[in-house]
């Protein structure tokens, strides 16, 4: 098992006019870590029809190769279940498959979406195919080594098709595409946010009326990166030692969130607690400094505007250029969290702050531990690792 892990987003938006969408993408796990199957699956035609074909290819291919099933079982499944379209004579959505193994290889298999881009060291990389036919269709197969900061851009044919008849007479050509994400990948941006960057210019081709459905998955291969946060002080005062103590022993940068919380890990460092009074952000309190400490922010009202981040970081991802540039105490945690991190520890103190109990103010003990809950299954989404510890 190597150092390396896979960071997985992809994005989609509808067909103009249309309420569903005709792509799917499914992300499978093994439990044993050792497998992730991702299927990217593009319906035909658009709206309720296209969103179920693509729905039901892509939870078989998934579900199928995840449990180790063979290629071919999983298209005469998908062929013998899927009906045919009685206008076209098709039975089945087109879809690609991108199937991790340890985190070292990839096996990419392609049935008629446009074919799936990789970058190496920033520049495209030219991966062998190998052709074969099941069931009458025509399937493509790679085998690829996986490197660090290997991307690999899986699409629906929304993407080249974007612009027809408006910015290009024949679309956006695969190789202006890739000049594109060669560009993007550069700035080092996350796996979601370059889907939600690739999908946001082909809209503006569009010209913000979408005449296909389109969907861009981005797997960016990278290294492990260990983080801490703290949150709010332990329930038995007599456990801030050994909460600190863990909390500081642990691999990675750390964060402490919450005022007590920052007095007791500076009284425990032997630094001293410097506030700040730079209001950055008017709906986020000032962050403050602690020799030892990488981040130092206030506590509820911070961590909740970093859950409305998250919740829409998984979804639409429409805020990311707020947290991506702004430099209040949300922002910076979100960047930490969603973008540098992929093994995160919380250490959660149980506490209950006399501040809170206010029945004025909208935060109380059980909306921390909510803000906690909702905050890891979030990171949990974005393929991170959580572990929680409570004190």
């Amino acid at each position: 098992m190597n150092d390396l892990c896979a960071e997985i987003g992809y994005k989609s938006i509808n067909h103009y006019g249309e309420e569903l969408c005709g792509d799917h993408v499914d992300v499978v796990e093994q439990e044993d870590e050792t497998s992730t199957v991702i299927v990217l699956a593009d319906g035909l035609g658009s709206g309720v029809k296209a969103s179920i074909l693509s729905t039901l290819t892509s939870k078989i291919i998934s579900t199928m190769m995840a449990a180790g099933l063979r290629l071919e079982e999983c298209v005469k499944t998908i062929a013998a279940t899927l009906p045919v379209c009685s206008v076209r004579g098709v039975a089945y959505s087109t879809f690609t498959i991108i199937h991790l193994i340890d985190q070292s290889v990839a096996e990419i298999i392609q049935y008629d979406n446009p074919q799936v881009i990789v970058l190496r060291d920033g520049k495209n990389y030219e991966y062998p195919r190998t052709e074969m036919t099941i069931d009458g269709k025509k399937i493509y197969k790679s085998r690829i080594s996986l490197c660090e900061n290997d991307h690999i851009i899986a699409m629906s044919d929304g993407c080249p098709h974007a612009g027809i008849g408006m910015a290009y007479n024949f679309g956006w050509k695969r190789e202006e595409i890739i000049d594109f994400m060669e560009m993007m990948a550069s700035c080092g941006y996350t796996a979601k946010n370059l889907s939600t960057i690739l999908v946001d210019e082909c809209n503006k081709l569009y010209n913000n009326k979408p005449g296909d459905d389109t969907t861009a998955c981005v797997v960016r291969i990278r290294k492990r990166e260990p983080m801490n946060l703290l949150f709010g002080p332990p329930f038995n005062r007599d456990d801030s030692g050994r909460m600190m103590a863990l909390f500081f022993a642990k691999e990675g940068k750390h964060i402490v969130c919450g005022g007590t919380t920052s007095s007791i890990a500076a009284k425990y460092l032997g630094k001293p607690l410097r506030a700040s009074l730079n209001f950055e952000a008017s709906d986020v309190p000032p962050i403050a400094e602690i020799e030892g400490v990488d981040l130092v922010t206030e506590g509820v009202i911070t961590i909740n505007k970093v859950v409305e981040y998250a919740k829409d970081y998984i979804g639409e991802n429409r805020l990311y250029e707020k947290w991506n540039f702004k430099r209040d105490g949300a922002a910076l945690i979100s960047r930490l969290l969603f973008e540098e991190a992929t093994d995160i520890n919380f250490y959660v103190g149980r506490a209950i702050n006399p501040a809170h109990q206010n029945p004025d103010l909208p935060i109380n003990f059980n909306i921390k531990m909510n803000l906690v809950e909702e905050l890891t299954k979030c990171l949990k989404a974005m393929g991170k690792r959580i572990k929680v510890s409570y004190f």
